[in-house]
């Protein structure tokens, strides 16, 4: 089957599209096959990331702003997928997967109560024609789950089986880890923030004129204050028992001006230097008590250079590697993991992972909304796919340390 797979993460600056051949591995009991054919991505449209930004936590907003962006959202991701469709696809998409812009995620006393993906899904069906999957995370909510990470099955289905304890992590506005321990049960949390900091910082510096530390320049020409980092090390989710999660309902520029109430003046590339510390930090705790041996990283994080040699030096040792060494590149890896939970979701079988989300058992995720043919499910396969292989132009690639 086809797939493509849209995601526009916490950090909301642009969607992406990956497109995809699932097909279940021949001679393989099990096993799915995922074949890349290409991203695809475009910023959001000025007019409407500004409005996005203004409208989440902790700022007020109105119903009539949330149709607003529900609307303005699914046309996005419409036109994108449209666009990857054609160019990545040749037109001969079978499937659509959004996870949708998260807007609010409701936790509270370490349970998620509830949580908001916006990106009405019908735009997508009624621009590409073809069926979507949306709305991956209320359902392991629902069912007692934290609804993140999600990530964490596709990322079972990638490292189940390698030698060591292998995890993966993912820097986005938000950082998320799954860890595969020999002896253990897996496990997959929110570690805290990733980029959120860091861009709302260089936001605020630059007075909107960056959005982010492109390269990890302003970080590289700054120093860690210390006392700061301690400040900030103190926040007590990074105490909270996994599974955990969390978002820029609590990491935002209004944390980030509390934390710096307590100091004088902090000289801009030091606070930039501070916050990528606390990235590479708050990730290499989370990972240290549970051994991990090797780590995969994707996102944007992994764009910044600073950032990379700050989580390379507190990780000690621990090989850093990229998802694009398993044949994700890290810039695609979770668009593709959600072409993945589509597939699953059409297929009626559960896309999330229990002992990683805390939800009560198995669920099947998301809701379908039918593209212009009839609506024609596939018969599910006699068992979940427990393993993922990837092939890229025939060849599966081999590991190696990130550089």
């Amino acid at each position: 089957m086809r797939v493509i797979g849209l995601m526009s993460g916490t950090s909301y600056d642009a969607v992406d599209a990956a497109a995809c051949d699932l097909v279940p591995a021949p001679g393989q009991d099990g096993a799915l096959r995922l074949t890349p054919l290409g991203m695809v991505s475009e910023p959001y449209p000025e007019p409407l990331r500004t409005e996005l930004a203004e409208a989440l936590p902790p700022a007020r907003t109105t119903l009539a702003d949330v149709c607003r962006l529900d609307t303005r959202i699914g046309q996005a991701f419409g036109r994108l997928a449209v666009r990857a469709d054609r160019e990545l696809c040749r037109g001969t998409a079978e499937l659509v997967a959004s996870h949708g812009q998260t807007v609010y995620h409701w936790a509270a006393d370490g349970q998620v109560h509830g949580t908001l993906q916006l990106g009405e899904p019908a735009w997508i069906a009624e621009a590409t024609g073809r069926p979507v999957v949306s709305g991956f995370r209320p359902r392991d909510v629902a069912a007692g789950g934290q609804g993140a990470p999600l990530v964490s099955l596709i990322d079972l289905m990638l490292l189940r089986g390698r030698p060591g304890v292998p995890a993966a992590l993912n820097i986005g506005g938000i950082a998320n880890v799954t860890v595969v321990p020999r002896h253990a049960d897996p496990v997959a949390f929110d570690t805290g923030p990733g980029n959120a900091l860091i861009d709302a910082a260089v936001r605020r510096l630059t007075r909107g004129r960056l959005a982010y530390d492109e390269d990890g320049a302003l970080a590289a020409a700054g120093r860690v204050h210390d006392g700061l980092l301690r400040r900030m090390l103190a926040e007590p989710y990074y105490r909270l028992p996994a599974p955990r999660t969390t978002g820029k309902e609590l990491f935002h520029e209004g944390y980030l001006r509390s934390c710096l109430a307590e100091f004088g003046q902090i000289p801009p590339h030091d606070l930039v230097a501070t916050l990528t510390r606390l990235t590479a930090r708050t990730v290499a705790e989370a990972l240290r008590p549970l051994g991990a041996t090797e780590v995969f990283a994707s996102g944007g994080g992994v764009r910044n250079p600073t950032l990379t040699a700050m989580l390379r030096a507190e990780l000690a040792g621990t090989p850093l590697r990229t998802s694009e060494e398993l044949g994700l590149p890290a810039a695609a890896k979770e668009a593709y993991a959600f072409a993945v939970l589509g597939y699953l979701t059409l297929h009626g079988l559960p896309g999330n992972a229990p002992g990683c989300t805390g939800a009560a058992g198995p669920r099947v995720l998301g809701s379908i909304t039918p593209g212009s043919r009839p609506l024609r499910l596939p018969a599910p396969p006699p068992a979940a796919p427990r393993s993922l292989s990837v092939r890229a132009d025939g060849v599966t690639v081999r590991p190696c340390a990130l550089r």
